[in-house]
């Protein structure tokens, strides 16, 4: 691992984020992608259930960090906007169920410890590739903090697809719509070998050819 993180690397996330993970997603994410979605999820296996890892997808829908993690089968801390942290029970549930504080529209080296450490501590770290949604879930313009973050921990990226997400909900609406949608997992790609930005953005070009390629693929 980087230097950044201790020779100590747990190879699970904490046991009450991991029950609390369970009960959520048996009870709730899990009825509503199979049953109400229609939930389609291909090459799940492909995903490593122990140690650290960043797992990169498309964004195109509010519903897609929890799809997310039911979809590769374990938790997935995200970063979250830190107004929430300030909000009592909702910052102790939260950081609970893995998220780590960021601040919204600047760089927050703060973050990306906070995502290091998380690593750290045997989570699955997701990152949105493109930063933010986009009306069909396409990514057009990558950002370059999953690759850094995984060059810094020196942990594989995993993509995923995210397809038909951006139709959940209409425009005005807060009511989730029974929309069939389909998660493809990708293969695992090593992490780069330093952190120079132009080996950054050819590894992440590469997450983004694959998840703008499963996309393709539809239904």
């Amino acid at each position: 691992m980087n230097q950044e993180l201790t020779p100590f690397v747990r190879s699970r996330e904490p046991v009450s984020s991991l029950i609390l993970y369970n009960l959520f997603n048996w009870s709730v994410i899990t009825p509503i992608l199979h049953l109400y979605l229609q939930g389609r999820i291909y090459d799940a296996d492909r995903v490593p259930m122990t140690g650290p890892l960043v797992v990169v997808s498309n964004h195109a829908s509010d519903f897609d960090p929890f799809l997310l993690s039911s979809c590769v089968g374990r938790p997935v801390s995200y970063m979250a906007k830190e107004e929430l942290f300030a909000v009592p029970i909702l910052k102790q549930g939260i950081s609970l169920y893995g998220a780590y504080p960021v601040k919204r529209g600047s760089p927050d080296r703060s973050a990306i410890r906070a995502a290091l450490q998380q690593l750290e501590n045997g989570w699955a770290t997701g990152l949105f590739l493109q930063g933010t949604r986009t009306p069909d879930g396409r990514i057009t313009e990558p950002k370059l903090g999953a690759a850094l973050i995984a060059a810094k921990a020196k942990v594989p990226l995993l993509p995923v697809c995210l397809w038909g997400t951006n139709a959940i909900v209409n425009k005005g609406s807060y009511l989730p719509r029974p929309v069939p949608i389909t998660m493809r997992v990708g293969n695992l790609i090593p992490p780069p070998g330093s952190t120079n930005r132009g080996e950054l953005l050819e590894l992440t070009q590469k997450c983004a050819n694959e998840i703008n390629g499963m996309y393709d693929l539809g239904r």
